[in-house]
């Protein structure tokens, strides 16, 4: 589908002033392109959404927390339809600019996740990417999601680990694993807050909700969703990538010895960083 260059330089001067507050990133420019052009990086979300949710084409999906409508051109791109619910309305002006370059008409929700004016049971299947943490209430939010699922649909979600070794936001090593205070002096100190953003709200790392995985599930349990760990299911399948090969190689190793499953949910539950899973409604 054709571009439009006008709007593509809209875009950019609505996206810049929300990264600057980002510029101490060694990778900043690569960063920065990658927001701007984000509808083309989202391949390996959708290729998760349809394999939890099936076939993109006429999937009724709401992105909950669409951000700079990357991953929701990128899914109408593919034929799905796509509602695009955002809080920040500069994001909204982001999203619907991002639309018009691939002259999509693409309905977008100004909305807080916790009150979505939406009618029950509307969605095949709901996208939360990188939202859960920046909510008021994760308990509201996943009683939305359940309410505006169809019987038996889906939804994709990211929570980040509580004892998530290199920080997702941050990117620093420990910070989890302090005080909450001591960590936000050493945000200050390394001057990567967030002081001057655009942002006003659920971006201090003490106001952010991070989980231990089954407190999660048992939270998503009581809102009547099973939850399937989506890069588990990857590891049984032999299709979980590590990017470095001293890591394949013992992964290989624990294989052997059939401990790679277990080693797995170790490092799941004490290491990383994000969950990445599907929540599947009863």
């Amino acid at each position: 589908m054709p571009v439009s260059t006008a709007s593509s330089a809209d875009l950019e001067r609505a996206i810049d002033p929300w990264l600057a507050h980002m510029r101490w990133r060694r990778d900043f420019a690569r960063w920065r392109e990658r927001r701007i052009n984000q509808e083309a990086y989202q391949g390996e979300r959708l290729a998760r959404l349809e394999q939890l949710a099936g076939r993109l084409e006429a999937l009724q999906a709401l992105d909950l927390g669409a951000g700079m409508g990357g991953f929701a051109v990128a899914a109408a791109l593919r034929g799905a339809h796509v509602v695009a619910c955002e809080y920040n309305p500069a994001y909204c002006r982001i999203t619907r600019l991002r639309a018009e370059r691939h002259r999509l008409s693409l309905p977008v929700i100004n909305a807080a996740g916790e009150a979505l004016p939406l009618p029950d049971a509307l969605f095949d299947a709901v996208v939360c990417w990188d939202v859960i943490e920046h909510v008021q209430s994760p308990d509201r939010v996943l009683h939305e999601i359940a309410r505006v699922l169809r019987p038996g649909g889906v939804a994709l979600v990211t929570v980040i680990n509580r004892r998530a070794w290199v920080d997702p936001h941050y990117h620093m090593r420990g910070i989890n694993w302090l005080p909450r205070l001591w960590a936000e002096w050493l945000i200050t100190r390394r001057g990567r807050t967030k002081q001057g953003a655009a942002f006003r709200d659920m971006q201090r790392l003490s106001d952010m909700h991070y989980f231990e995985y089954h407190a999660f599930v048992a939270l998503a349990a009581r809102h009547g969703f099973s939850v399937r760990d989506l890069r588990e299911e990857d590891l049984l399948r032999g299709t979980l990538h590590s990017p470095k090969p001293v890591r394949r190689i013992v992964r290989a190793a624990l294989r052997c010895v059939g401990l790679e499953r277990a080693a797995y949910r170790l490092q799941r539950d004490w290491y990383a960083g994000m969950f990445e899973l599907g929540l599947v409604k009863q």
